[in-house]
C-alpha cells in the first residue's frame, strides 16, 4: 500500500536542539614553515532532519570539513559536537567491491554488525526499491551505469542506519541527465527518512535545489562567508525561476569571495 507523503517544509526550523554542532573549528596541515591552515575558526548548527549543502570552490575546505565530521581527522582546534551515533559517508568515487554484487555490497555494513540473515535480507530489499535497483540486486559493479552504481552507494550508505548522512560530491562525475534523476531520488529519499544531510559540493544551482541552507565558504583558509535559507517550495527544479535567482545571487557572493583573495 502506497502511502502519501505530506509536503515537507523548504526550512527546518532551528528553534530545536542542535543535532551537530561546529565550534570553532580549525584544522592545520602540517607543522612550522609547512603548515597550512585549511579551515579557520568554523561554527556552525545544524537540526535534526535538515538538509544543509557546503558550497564553495575547489580547495576551500569543504572535504576536509567532512572528513573532521566523519570523525576521518581530528580538529587542530575547536570541537565537533553529533547528537546520536556515528555519521555514514558517501563519497564522490562509489567504492563498490567489484567482486560483490548489488546485494553484497549493499548488505555489508549489515553483516559488520551482526544483523541476522532474515533482518539483513528485509532491509536491503527495502534499501534496493528505494534506490531503484531492485532488478539489478544480482549484477556486479561493472555491470551498472555511473548513476546506478552511485545509487547502489546510497544504498550501501542508508544500510548504517545512521541519522547522519555525510555527502562528499557524490554526483560530479555524473552527466547532466542523471545526476538530475538523483537530485530527485535524494530529495524524495530524505523525505521518507528523515535524515539529516550535509552534502559538499561545489555547483550552486545543486545547492540551491536540494538544501534547507547553503553555507558558503571563502577560499582558504575556509571560513564560513554566508549562509542562506533556501525558501523555495519542493519539489524544486535545476532551472525554475526561483532557483535560478538565487544561484545567481549566490555565484556573485562566490566570485566577490574568490576576486578579493586574489587581490590579497
Amino acid at each position: 500500500m502506497n502511502v502519501a507523503l505530506a509536503p515537507r517544509p523548504s526550512i527546518v526550523t532551528r528553534e530545536a536542539e542542535p543535532f551537530v554542532t561546529l565550534d570553532g573549528v580549525t584544522k592545520v596541515f602540517d607543522h612550522g614553515k609547512r603548515a597550512m591552515t585549511a579551515l579557520e575558526n568554523v561554527s556552525l548548527e545544524m537540526t535534526k532532519g535538515e538538509f544543509v549543502c557546503i558550497l564553495g570552490a575547489s580547495g576551500c575546505g569543504k572535504s576536509t570539513l567532512l572528513s573532521l565530521i566523519a570523525g576521518l581527522d581530528k580538529v587542530t582546534s575547536g570541537s565537533i559536537e553529533i547528537a546520536d551515533g556515528r555519521p555514514a559517508v558517501m563519497f564522490q568515487e562509489p567504492a563498490l567491491l567489484p567482486w560483490l554484487t548489488v546485494r553484497r555490497n549493499v548488505e555489508l555494513p549489515l553483516r559488520l554488525h551482526n544483523v541476522d540473515t532474515d533482518q539483513r535480507n528485509q532491509t536491503v530489499n527495502r534499501l534496493l526499491a528505494m534506490v531503484g535497483l531492485i532488478d539489478f540486486a544480482d549484477h556486479r559493479p561493472h555491470q551498472l551505469s555511473g548513476g546506478m552504481r552511485q545509487r547502489c552507494a546510497l544504498a550501501r550508505a542508508l544500510a548504517q542506519e545512521s541519522e547522519l548522512l555525510l555527502m562528499d560530491e557524490p554526483f560530479a562525475a555524473l552527466d547532466a541527465l542523471t545526476r538530475d534523476s538523483l537530485h530527485d531520488d535524494l530529495n524524495r529519499i530524505w523525505q521518507e527518512t528523515g535524515k539529516t544531510i550535509i552534502f559538499v559540493t561545489h555547483n550552486v544551482r545543486e545547492a540551491v535545489r536540494l538544501g534547507d541552507r547553503v553555507v558558503l565558504m571563502t577560499p582558504r583558509p575556509g571560513r564560513v562567508a554566508q549562509i542562506w535559507d533556501v525558501d523555495i517550495t519542493r519539489p524544486r527544479e535545476l532551472d525554475s525561476f526561483e532557483v535560478s535567482g538565487l544561484a545567481h545571487e549566490i555565484t556573485a557572493r562566490l566570485r566577490a569571495g574568490a576576486a578579493t583573495d586574489g587581490a590579497e
